[in-house]
């Protein structure tokens, strides 16, 4: 759950991001002629196409990493659990 909220916490972030990026290049002067600017709504879809693929490699990458950590525990438990019923 807590993984779900921080990727929709991150998506948000990045669109945030390229919402504000335009407003500042107009406000400051450089504003460039829409003959030579990109389809925005195209480069956006790309930008939020390759952002959730990275996101979606990191969740897999910190699940996988989860598993890992958990079965280390499990396996340090039981190793401590044989070792104390083999000293009795």
């Amino acid at each position: 759950m807590t993984s779900r909220c921080s990727l929709q916490t991150a998506v948000l972030l990045l669109m945030l991001q390229l919402v504000c990026v335009p407003a500042a290049a107009e406000e400051s002067g450089t504003v460039i002629p829409a003959e030579s600017r990109p389809c925005v709504d195209c480069h956006a879809f790309e930008f939020m196409q390759r952002a959730l693929q990275d996101l979606k490699k990191t969740a897999f990458n910190l699940d996988a990493r989860t598993e890992t950590l958990v079965l280390r525990a499990e396996r340090r438990a039981l190793c401590d659990c044989m070792t104390t019923n083999s000293l009795r």
